[in-house]
């Protein structure tokens, strides 16, 4: 009959049952101990963040006539339905937000990697093999065995939970990168669209000063003919027209290369772009303004690249404890239990085998390595805090640019309204003082430039008027808030894991 060797689990010994409890005991005070130190430097965010001089208030003129105190409508504000179809399309055709979308996807995966490395690893195993086994004399047999295996390292020193702040940071740091990717889409897209609808305006200018000119040369031509204009006078006429008409064509070439731009930013097919352009041709934007209220501090936590950068500070902080706490002892505890079985013509035997401990590790010696790389942890947390202060003065920078900007061009609207309106009635007077022949080319054609060129500048600082303020938009944070970091948005790519149901 076969024999049964090796121990029922069921009647394990006393000593054995008094072991089993002991070493659970003992577990469970090495578990107390886990997260009771962690090392490295805790993150100060007020000390590490603080914002540099420029923090206590703005510098520069604010907008005048201002009713709007908060930017999360913006784009609504412009009044121009079209322009939040267009700038919906630039979002989803984006490449960059996409990039940034892949990004967070990527850091999303690691995060959950980090987490898990907190926790136990169970895995399964089994083997058959064929052999012989010494049972009092050699026999020839079959053994199988299933393993549970079960592995955790114990956190002692707060090591692993720095790896999750670390990469749950850098998660956050990318969300506020997709933020600022389609801040910057947006701001792009208006930016060629309310230069498309200024080329428009500049064009019909460019037209009608041609238009003119060229009815010019020909009473010109006509009066030369008759002898009534010196045939200088109708060369220098067919030359002005000439050029009115070559200046045109130029302006015209401007329109179309800005629709090519729109048509390569929103993906719309371009017969379907100059059909919808058409409904409100030559009328810019009309953003209503709003004054920027809040102090530097305030506003620079709206913005998304700001954000990102204290986020990516409070990984560089946290990689610090990673490095710090590499240099320290690490303990496991590690485990395994399954069935065994032997069996052979003489004999077969059952049973089964477990095994449960600590595994502690010593970093003894590595030739300096551990000590490099908390040094260069500690350089890396230093870098990034270099970058976060120059990313905060950038953007005070940035607003204080766009109101600067915004008050000077209100200033310089008012005169250069003044100064079209002059030339317009001058060279009305002009034409019919030349009608008349009580002027000379000269000075229609003189009176002409001047007051083309006052409508080229006062068309030009009314585009850069719009673009001012989209430029403030952008330097503002472009309506995004703080808390958009808490759920990113649904659009955002899932993992493989999230794809297969897995949290």
């Amino acid at each position: 009959m076969p024999t049964k060797w090796g121990p029922d689990l069921t009647d394990l010994p006393d000593f054995r049952v008094r072991k089993i409890a002991h070493l659970i005991v003992t577990f469970a005070s090495l578990l107390a101990l886990t997260g009771c130190m962690t090392v490295g430097p805790d993150f100060d965010s007020e000390q590490a963040t603080s914002v540099p001089n420029q923090a206590e208030r703005w510098i520069a003129a604010q907008p005048h006539g201002a009713s709007l105190t908060g930017l999360n409508a913006w784009w609504g504000q412009f009044n121009d339905p079209l322009l939040l179809e267009l700038i919906d399309a630039a979002q989803r055709q984006s490449t960059s937000m996409a990039e940034a979308a892949l990004r967070i996807a990527q850091a999303r995966a690691l995060l959950v990697s980090r987490y898990a490395a907190a926790l136990p690893d169970v895995s399964a195993q089994g083997s058959v093999s064929r052999g012989t086994t010494i049972l009092n004399a050699i026999t020839l047999g079959t053994t199988s065995q299933a393993q549970v295996q079960a592995s955790w390292e114990l956190d002692l020193f707060g090591g692993l939970q720095r790896n999750s702040q670390a990469a749950q940071a850098r998660l956050t740091s990318e969300v506020a990168n997709w933020h600022s990717a389609r801040i910057s889409v947006a701001a792009d897209t208006a930016n060629h669209y309310n230069n498309y609808r200024a080329c428009e305006q500049l064009q019909a200018l460019a037209e009608g000063d041609a238009a003119s000119r060229e009815a010019t040369a020909r009473l010109t031509n006509q009066l030369a003919a008759t002898g009534f204009q010196a045939p200088a006078n109708a060369s220098l006429a067919r030359a002005s027209a000439a050029e009115g008409a070559g200046r045109a064509v130029a302006q015209k070439a401007e329109c179309d290369l800005t629709v090519k731009a729109i048509v390569a930013m929103t993906g719309m097919a371009e017969g379907d772009l100059r059909a919808r352009l058409t409904g409100k041709s030559g009328q810019l934007p009309a953003p209503i303004d709003f004054a920027v209220t809040q102090i530097p501090a305030q506003v620079l936590s709206q913005r998304p690249d700001v954000a990102s950068a204290e986020q990516q500070l409070v990984a560089a902080n946290a990689d610090i404890g990673v490095r710090i706490a590499e240099r320290l002892p690490r303990l496991a505890l590690t485990g395994n239990i399954g069935p065994f079985n032997f069996s052979s013509s003489d004999a077969s035997l059952n049973g089964g085998t477990w095994s449960l401990g600590p595994s502690l590790t010593l970093p003894l010696f590595d030739a300096g390595r551990r000590a490099a790389n908390e040094d260069t942890a500690w350089v890396a947390y230093q870098t990034a805090e270099t970058k976060y202060r120059s990313q905060v003065r950038l953007a005070v920078k940035e607003v204080e640019d766009a109101l600067i900007t915004l008050d000077s061009l209100r200033i310089r609207d008012e005169d250069a309204l003044l100064a079209s309106q002059g030339y317009h009635v001058a060279l009305r007077a002009t034409q019919e003082k030349y009608n008349f022949g009580l002027a000379s080319v000269l000075d229609l054609e003189e009176t002409r430039r001047l007051s083309f060129n006052a409508d080229n500048i006062l068309m030009g600082i009314r585009r850069d008027h719009v673009n001012a303020w989209i430029a403030l938009y952008r330097a503002v944070g472009g309506g995004w808030q703080a808390g958009d970091l808490v759920q990113p948005p649904s659009a955002f790519p899932k993992t493989t894991n999230d794809q297969k149901g897995m949290k």
